[in-house]
C-alpha cells in the first residue's frame, strides 16, 4: 500500500522504495547478506518471544534493535529488506524484477535455517 501511495503522489519517482543491490555490489553477495540478516533476525525473534524465555516488552526492544542495526549496516549494500513482501510490492509498481529473486529466496532460506537451528538447540 505504501508503494502505491508513493507512486500516486510522486509518479515521476523511479524507485518507489524498491530493494536493489547497491551499484557495484554483486547480487550473489547481496543474497548471502540477506540470508544472514534474516537468519539473525529470526533467531532473535524466536529466542526472545517464545516459551519460558519470553521477556515481554524487552522483546520488542531486542527485535527493534536488531532491525535497526541490520538496516544501518546492511542497508547501504542491499537495502536490508529481510522480508519478501517488502521487496515484492515496490517491484510490482516499478516493473523491475531483475533482482527480486534474491529478496524472495534468501530471506525464506534464512528464516527456515534459523527455525531449524533453534529447534536443534
Amino acid at each position: 500500500m505504501a508503494s502505491g501511495i508513493v507512486w500516486f503522489l510522486f509518479p515521476e519517482s523511479q524507485f518507489l522504495g524498491e530493494t536493489i543491490p547497491a551499484n557495484g555490489f554483486p547480487p550473489y553477495k547481496a543474497a548471502v547478506l540477506e540470508f544472514i540478516l534474516t537468519f539473525f533476525l529470526m533467531v532473535v525473534i524466536i529466542n526472545v518471544s517464545t516459551g519460558s524465555k519470553e521477556i515481554g516488552t524487552m522483546a520488542a526492544i531486542a527485535v527493534g534493535g536488531v532491525i535497526l542495526l541490520e538496516a544501518m549496516f546492511a542497508g547501504p549494500m542491499t537495502k536490508a529488506s529481510m522480508n519478501p513482501i517488502r521487496s515484492i510490492s515496490p517491484a510490482l509498481f516499478t516493473g523491475n524484477f531483475q533482482h527480486l529473486w534474491l529478496y524472495i529466496i534468501a530471506p525464506i532460506l534464512g528464516a527456515t535455517t534459523a527455525v531449524l537451528s533453534c529447534k536443534l538447540v
